[in-house]
């Protein structure tokens, strides 16, 4: 496998894993064949022109589209199995993790992937619990006749997801406890983030308390990065997204950007709306005082 680091923001970075071809004596898990069975069914009705399953795909849609993209990046990390850990102790060649120098400094590289893989890691435990706490009390629906059992499903769903999302980042963990990355900047992905045209939604205040934002790095391409202001602005739009999949050459990478960029730039917007409410109270009270 590999990983990609891809900044969103000053304040944001997606983190990506590419599968790699695997063994063909390799068999799949029961995980992976729900995972193509699942998808096999979403993806016949989505096909449909109408009807409830078309409607549950796409209000199903628009809820995926809201799910943390820093879950979805765990996700991505294959779960580590035992045979998996093995092979990888005793593996000759490390995995590669790709990123842009003139964004993150290779110092700052192991500290954004170990922000990544533990700072949710609290939030997936409680939720997975809850998601256990709620399936029983869903499983009745199920007994109505002709109507889905959609909360049901979709606490199984969520469940799985935190799941994953817990085992890739022990993963992360694993490999970095045993350093068994190997740092590799890519000037394909320079080459993309210099082509964005500015400027770029931005705001005075971070949107988040992340621990990956960038660290000082004295290639940043710009003047305006995380170590000169506390704010947040955002490095990559959709459409250099897509220059960035196309160059990389990982059509499945795009989903994947296009969700992190939406979730982060509504983020920002929320938060520039936020500090216009303020600041207008702030305004209608000392216009008060005066008078």
């Amino acid at each position: 496998m590999r990983l990609y680091l891809l900044p969103i923001s000053t304040r944001r970075t997606l983190l990506y894993c590419q599968r790699l071809n695997a063994p063909t004596t390799e068999k799949p898990t029961w995980s992976d064949w729900i995972q193509a069975k699942a998808a096999r069914t979403w993806s016949g009705w989505e096909k449909k022109e109408k009807g409830w399953q078309k409607s549950v795909v796409n209000y199903g849609n628009q809820l995926l589209r809201r799910i943390p993209y820093e879950e979805w990046g765990l996700k991505s990390v294959p779960p580590l199995s035992q045979r998996r850990k093995q092979v990888e102790l005793k593996g000759t060649e490390k995995v590669e993790v790709v990123y842009p120098k003139t964004l993150l400094a290779m110092d700052k590289v192991p500290n954004i992937l170990h922000a990544l893989a533990t700072e949710r890691e609290a939030l997936h435990k409680r939720r997975l619990i809850w998601c256990f706490v709620g399936m029983p009390l869903t499983a009745p629906i199920g007994l109505l006749p002709v109507i889905p059992n959609l909360p049901f499903f979709y606490l199984v769903y969520r469940a799985w997801s935190h799941w994953r999302a817990l085992s890739g980042g022990k993963h992360v963990q694993f490999l970095l406890k045993n350093k068994l990355l190997a740092l590799t900047p890519s000037p394909v992905i320079d080459e993309v983030y210099t082509q964005e045209k500015q400027p770029l939604p931005s705001t005075p205040e971070a949107t988040t308390d992340s621990r990956e934002e960038l660290g000082d790095n004295p290639d940043s391409i710009s003047e305006n990065s995380a170590q000169n202001t506390n704010g947040e602005r955002m490095l990559l739009s959709q459409a250099n997204a897509k220059r960035m999949t196309q160059a990389l050459d990982l059509p499945q990478l795009e989903v994947e950007l296009e969700r992190a960029i939406w979730q982060v730039e509504t983020a920002i917007k929320s938060r520039n709306a936020e500090m216009a409410v303020k600041t207008s109270a702030q305004e209608t009270s000392a216009d008060e005082k005066k008078s």
